[in-house]
């Protein structure tokens, strides 16, 4: 998002810190209808492109809304809504981006309300392992032909009493609503955002050997310094990487491995 988009989203996330803030206001249920908005707007191109018209004023997009959302989201999530549409956006699409990932963060809010933020994170990043690692799992989630039912039903097969209902939430809507985008793409993002909880930063970190606690507090005492935050560590076992750790950082990768000094020596000798 860039210009105005960017200045509607950062005051629809206020607009949700300050409604999950209040014991009154269920952050999960809260999150299922805005997931329910992002959907119904997705598959409205004409109507999102009503709602974000700037020839309109922002009350007129405001009441339509109002009509059309009344009766099946509540008081919090219209109000949340039709602040967002009385705003101006640069795409109408970005408004849709906003929607769906304000659903998302109160989806996150119920979890650090549970002090499960940390379970969630986790889960996500081990699903995204699980998915990378089968090609058939992988083919049966992405399958364009398989019915959302289908793929609902397979995931809570596989997430059903073993994750936490927020990290069940958020995979489902990710494989049956993606929106365009790669389900490990949707699974980064939602990591990012739960680390942004925190105002943390995700390194994943590749290891030959599982770390130590007292390796892994070195390590995020490390990586809090270098880059001035504080650090979630994803953690993945792979002993192809012949010993030392791997570290990526958004695009940077900082690799310590043994493979990798080898390639590097193997590319000085190509030289």
């Amino acid at each position: 998002m860039n210009g105005a988009s960017r200045e509607a989203h950062a005051a629809a996330r206020e607009r949700l810190e300050a409604l999950t803030d209040s014991s009154s206001v269920d952050a999960g249920q809260l999150a299922e209808q805005l997931a329910a908005v992002t959907e119904f707007l997705d598959r409205e191109v004409a109507l999102r492109r009503v709602l974000t018209d700037p020839v309109q004023s922002g009350e007129a997009r405001a009441e339509l809304a109002t009509r059309l959302l009344t009766g099946h989201v509540d008081g919090p999530a219209l109000d949340l809504v039709t602040g967002m549409v009385r705003a101006r956006w640069s795409r109408s699409r970005d408004l849709v981006d906003s929607v769906e990932e304000l659903a998302a963060s109160a989806d996150l809010t119920k979890a650090q309300q549970g002090n499960t933020l940390d379970d969630v994170e986790d889960e996500l990043f081990r699903f995204g392992r699980i998915v990378q690692s089968s090609a058939a799992l992988r083919a049966a989630l992405t399958d364009r032909a398989a019915s959302t039912e289908a793929k609902s039903e397979l995931l809570h097969s596989l997430l059903g009493g073993r994750a936490n209902p927020v990290t069940e939430r958020l995979v489902v809507r990710l494989v049956t609503r993606p929106r365009g985008r790669s389900l490990e793409a949707g699974l980064e993002a939602m990591s990012k955002l739960a680390a942004a909880r925190r105002d943390r930063a995700v390194a994943v970190v590749t290891s030959a050997v599982p770390l130590t606690d007292g390796q892994k507090q070195r390590l995020g005492a490390a990586l809090a310094k270098l880059y001035g935050r504080q650090m979630h560590l994803n953690l993945d076992v792979d002993p192809t990487v012949l010993g030392g750790i791997s570290v990526r950082v958004g695009e940077e990768v900082i690799d310590g491995t043994i493979t990798e000094r080898l390639a590097e020596a193997s590319r000085r000798l190509a030289g």
